[in-house]
């Protein structure tokens, strides 16, 4: 019996051992992510001055998003951009700034619950409640992941002044349901050098958005360029300068919303 009891305690200490075991494992794992998630892609020092005296521009940064403002018309399109994943609001606004240097936009720029749109994809919602003041008419979009759940957002979304979704290295899954939509407004810029969202993934969920959706491709930009931090893991190199890949963007999204 004395056995028996002794083995029944071994069990039990061996049950308690490899649970506190897994308990610290999860604890660690789930602190690696916190860091990692914590510590997104900045937005490069000098592309964010240059933006931020842009004429005809005004930027606006909140603890809730980054807002970046024609000032040369007043605006009467508003933009939701979501960021891409671990890639804060502020990477986004030399590209912006220089569309709104030419089209009357105000596009709203959320933070992200840890950095990642995937935690909170209806966050177009507050943001146009919050900034519609004089905007007869909303976008929504993002780069990379945050364009994934903007067109899921939209697929769900009600809100009729919501026209049109703009995607940046990014696409739509099949889940959204948008393909059959006639009522949107759709355009996906993607970069020939874009190592992430690479072209042929994009051309691969073509068939996920509006049958009349433009689709454009920047000749020599990669994933990186659709904003300004920097280089990122996994990416291609460009082959062509953040200015200038900025100012194509700039060109096709132009062209776009004041067509």
């Amino acid at each position: 019996m004395q056995k028996k009891n002794r083995k029944r305690g071994h069990a039990k200490r061996l049950l308690g051992i490899t649970a506190l075991v897994l308990a610290l494992l999860l604890v660690l794992a789930v602190g690696g992510f916190a860091v990692w998630a914590l510590n997104p892609h900045q937005a490069q020092p000098r592309a964010l001055r240059e933006a931020l005296d842009t004429p005809g521009v005004e930027v606006s940064t909140t603890d809730e998003a980054v807002v970046v403002t024609s000032t040369h018309t007043p605006p009467d399109t508003g933009i939701v951009f979501y960021p891409g994943g671990r890639v804060a609001p502020e990477a986004y606004t030399a590209p912006w700034a220089e569309i709104a240097a030419d089209s009357a936009v105000r596009v709203v720029i959320p933070r992200m619950p840890l950095n990642l749109a995937v935690f909170d994809a209806d966050r177009a919602d507050r943001a146009i409640a919050e900034h519609d003041g004089g905007v007869d008419e909303w976008y929504v979009g993002g780069h990379s992941l945050g364009g994934a759940m903007a067109a899921s957002h939209l697929g769900e979304s009600t809100d009729d002044t919501v026209v049109g979704l703009v995607l940046w290295g990014s696409y739509a899954t099949e889940g959204a349901g948008l393909a059959g939509r006639e009522d949107l407004a759709v355009i996906s810029v993607s970069g020939s050098r874009d190592g992430l969202s690479d072209p042929a993934t994009i051309e691969e969920n073509r068939a996920h958005l509006p049958s009349d959706a433009l689709m454009y491709e920047v000749s020599g930009m990669n994933h990186a360029q659709f904003g300004a931090y920097g280089e990122q893991a996994g990416d291609n190199p460009a082959a062509i300068s953040d200015d200038e890949a900025h100012h194509r963007l700039a060109d096709v999204m132009s062209g776009f919303l004041d067509g």
